[in-house]
């Protein structure tokens, strides 16, 4: 617990100065952090970034070189059983017991925690009852990822670890488990989230942090990152006479308000976009040399 730490209650996490080195190469540069509970809060990054280490300190499977990390109140490189009841972890890449049913595999993991879910609810939350007396070997990767979720939630936690969790996912399965990520965000559950997909982030968080060569770039809402929501809007319209024409300006609604009562009426092909996500966040990794 961070010294003289009096928002423990308020804060899910809160991060000083993390450092971690693998031999000459310095994963974790100095990281500051602070998570509220209820947020639903995304790492974004490219590979080699510093995420995955940065998120397996937060869980207490990594010990850090330096600093100072508070989850829940508590330093997780001295994780109690009480202390990890109280965290969710839905890894990447689970294998284990493939041969016990979706059903099962809840019912056991439940024994681990002191008040757990009900194993049945739980299954229909995650959209498994259909799918309950199939072993899970047999289940697809969408029905994989939604068991793991499920024994993630298993134990009614305070904060929530998503790691990638919708890889592999087709569109339709995607937004489903979107609605359930804002399902337990509405309940109260703290959610950290690392995702490469741009969409998903800007769906599901309420901030998102840029971090790239072990140190964080920026910590904003997504609509707000790297200044979108300031940033010069493109309006682009097709003149009477057919001539595609573009307008950088921080006055949209201004050119448009122009262009109708010039044309008289509706602007062809009219539209009006600021930069995306994806355009800022490939711009703050590119100002520390990263790759996507």
């Amino acid at each position: 617990m961070l010294a003289g730490d009096r928002s423990a209650d308020t804060t899910a996490v809160s991060v000083r100065g993390l450092r971690k080195t693998y031999g000459e190469r310095t994963a974790v540069d100095g990281i500051d952090l602070d998570i509220p509970r209820g947020e639903v809060f995304a790492l974004l990054g490219p590979n080699g970034a510093g995420k995955t280490t940065t998120v397996e300190i937060l869980e207490g499977y990594r010990r850090r070189d330096a600093g100072e990390v508070s989850v829940l109140g508590h330093d997780p490189a001295d994780a109690t059983p009480a202390w990890r009841s109280r965290v969710g972890i839905v890894l990447q890449s689970v294998t284990d017991l493939s041969e016990l049913t979706v059903d099962e595999t809840v019912r056991h993991f439940a024994g681990y925690y002191p008040h757990p879910r009900d194993p049945e609810q739980v299954i229909a939350t995650v959209g498994l009852t259909d799918s309950a007396s199939q072993r899970v070997r047999l289940l697809s990767g969408g029905q994989r990822r939604r068991l793991d979720v499920a024994l993630g939630i298993l134990g009614r936690p305070e904060l929530l670890f998503l790691d990638e969790p919708t890889t592999g996912f087709d569109p339709v399965a995607r937004r489903q488990f979107w609605d359930l990520v804002e399902a337990l965000a509405h309940e109260g559950t703290t959610i950290l989230l690392t995702t490469h997909y741009l969409d998903e982030a800007e769906r599901l968080a309420d901030r998102v942090a840029v971090i790239t060569d072990g140190r964080i770039v920026e910590v904003a809402a997504p609509a707000s990152l790297g200044g979108r929501d300031a940033a010069e809007a493109t309006v682009s319209w097709t003149e009477p006479g057919g001539d595609r024409r573009s307008l950088r300006t921080a006055e949209p609604t201004r050119v448009v308000a122009e262009l109708a009562a010039r044309i008289g009426g509706e602007v062809p092909d009219l539209s009006v976009a600021r930069p995306t996500l994806e355009d800022t966040y490939l711009s703050l990794i590119g100002q520390r040399g990263g790759t996507p």
